[in-house]
């Protein structure tokens, strides 16, 4: 036991990592089981002897999950890393939270919430969404009771012995076109403002808003290579830069001659622009600078450091783009990328880095984008066959 003079409160240990925090609000005392660190446990003493001393303190036991939700909806949501998550990520759990988790079960005390509610929830839920979305469901009910476990609220999450977890069904893992198809889409763009994107797209397996984040910094011309390490976030009609999610996504890949020209010609172009001199004129455009932050592929509507909306890039490629490839998404740009690698005998680990991916959910996903590798293999079990037989 940690002792502390009177008003502290109190620590007692229970097990491993497993501490019983005793503090007092005015005449009433209050018991609480949490989960972590001694560091973290006094850490969250002091919290609640805080929330006494500001008048905002709410008695565990008469939490509601709806009053916990908020919370962590007001907090970023933060995970086990204790960081916020990104603005359409937060977005994305309020909508799931407040639609789907709330008004079922938000009433029930956070402390008196069972197993058998969570299975109650997720039966109601079979008929009304989508296989994916119930196992999103479960996914955010789980990380919003995981928090409430480190703060102390709960001892276990009930989430763990529900009976029946939502599964995520199948992934669509969408198109996949071959170089022959991808040149064909490409000068399907050739002359319209998308065109670079597309490019870009093709040739590097760039995510979308990947692409949309890259300046003009981050093209090496000689050393023929493009840096990512941001991204364009938007959410709530407001557009900002954030970094990657994980820092794999941070990456230098290696680009070709042709796709540096193409790159080297819009640079070209948005410098005339900031000089205002026409395309035809003949300028030193060494004595000319780009703004800080200049974007390669800028809002069309003339600040070079606005990025473009990435809803809007969607649509203008899904009109143009299915006119011959109906059902083809952008996000199917990356994949075909990734596919032509692999079936080209690229290792594994050498997309994964350049695409800024997990080796594991690569292969996954590769597996069931492609059949050329398993006819390959077939082929060379063919091979060894006759070897054997002959």
């Amino acid at each position: 036991m940690t002792k502390r003079s009177y008003g502290d409160g109190g620590i007692d240990q229970r097990g491993e990592n497993s501490f019983r925090l005793r503090y007092r609000i005015g005449k009433q005392r209050y018991s609480v089981t949490f989960q972590g660190t001694l560091k973290e446990a006094k850490t969250r003493l002091r919290e609640l002897l805080k929330s006494g001393d500001d008048g905002q303190h709410v008695e565990p036991s008469r939490m509601t999950l709806a009053d916990w939700c908020e919370h962590w909806l007001s907090i970023g949501c933060p995970g086990r890393r204790k960081k916020r998550v990104g603005g359409n990520s937060l977005v994305r759990y309020a909508q799931i939270l407040r639609m789907h988790i709330v008004p079922a079960i938000g009433t029930k005390r956070l402390q008196h919430l069972h197993a058998t509610d969570i299975d109650r929830l997720y039966e109601g839920l079979e008929a009304k969404l989508a296989q994916q979305t119930q196992h999103q469901v479960h996914t955010v009910l789980g990380a919003c009771l995981n928090a409430a476990v480190r703060k102390g609220l709960l001892a276990v999450n009930p989430i763990n012995r529900a009976e029946k977890i939502p599964s995520p069904g199948e992934s669509d893992h969408g198109q996949v076109l071959d170089s022959e198809q991808l040149n064909t889409l490409l000068q399907d763009f050739k002359g319209s403002a998308l065109y670079p994107i597309v490019a870009v797209a093709v040739n590097t397996g760039a995510r979308r808003n990947e692409i949309l984040g890259l300046q003009w910094r981050d093209l090496d011309p000689v050393a023929k290579t493009l840096r990512i390490e941001r991204s364009v976030e938007e959410s709530k009609g407001q557009r900002r830069m954030k970094g990657p999610k994980r820092e794999k996504h941070k990456r230098t890949i290696q680009i070709d001659d042709v796709l540096v020209r193409l790159l080297l010609s819009i640079k070209e172009q948005h410098l005339r622009l900031v000089a205002g001199v026409p395309s035809e004129a003949d300028v030193d455009l060494s004595l000319i600078k780009l703004p800080e932050g200049a974007l390669m592929f800028p809002s069309p509507y003339g600040d070079l450091t606005v990025p473009r909306r990435s809803n809007t890039l969607t649509r203008c490629f899904e009109e143009r783009a299915r006119k011959r490839f109906p059902g083809l998404r952008f996000h199917d740009l990356r994949g075909s990328h990734e596919t032509a690698l692999l079936d080209a005998g690229v290792p594994v680990h050498v997309v994964a880095d350049r695409c800024g991916h997990d080796p594991a959910v690569l292969l996954r996903s590769y597996a069931k984008r492609t059949k050329k590798a398993d006819t390959r293999a077939a082929a060379v079990i063919s091979n060894l066959s006759k070897a054997i037989l002959e």
